[in-house]
């Protein structure tokens, strides 16, 4: 019961930022976009000693106000033989335009951290810093690549730690 809370709070955020973000492009007149889907992977390393994952990676990207802050919400699940992670986070992030093709961001948040290990399941807040690199081959900018190195810290009983490196397709929506 407790993770539909959290899924519909999550999923209540985001449409508040998409819905923030549309009227603000509505209101300028230009033709950006409304949000930004990132498609990835991410190869991240416990520094707790736990090993290497690979896992695949979502996220959606709004901008609810221009050159100063983009929201990024995240979902990454991990799988392996006798467990499955679900890490979701929500961004806040400081945009600079390096030029007309590359952006950077600098962004921190919390992150949620639900964990299913031979069939007992625990949650864990955590927080997250990622530096977000964002490549756009044409001007028109509808789609790119990323590449976002960050650092998790769990606020939960093992105080775990990891660094991963998330990259991938960029999506411009209209």
């Amino acid at each position: 019961m407790k993770r539909m809370y959290v899924a519909a709070l999550c999923i209540a955020m985001l449409l508040a930022c998409f819905a923030a973000s549309a009227q603000q492009s509505a209101s300028t007149g230009a033709n950006e976009a409304v949000a930004i889907l990132e498609l990835g992977a991410e190869p991240a390393r416990s520094l707790s000693g736990g090993g290497w994952s690979l896992s695949p990676t979502v996220a959606a990207e709004v901008t609810p106000i221009e050159n100063w802050l983009e929201l990024e919400f995240g979902v990454t699940p991990t799988f392996s033989h006798h467990s499955t992670e679900w890490d979701t986070d929500l961004l806040f992030k400081k945009p600079w335009t390096l030029s007309k093709k590359v952006e950077f961001m600098f962004g921190v948040g919390p992150e949620w951290i639900h964990v299913r290990e031979n069939g007992i399941s625990t949650n864990a807040v955590a927080g997250e810093i990622a530096l977000d690199f964002m490549f756009w081959p044409s001007s028109a900018r509808k789609f790119g690549w990323y590449i976002e190195p960050a650092y998790d810290y769990t606020f939960g009983r093992r105080h775990d730690q990891a660094v991963g490196v998330s990259f991938g397709l960029l999506i411009s929506i209209r």
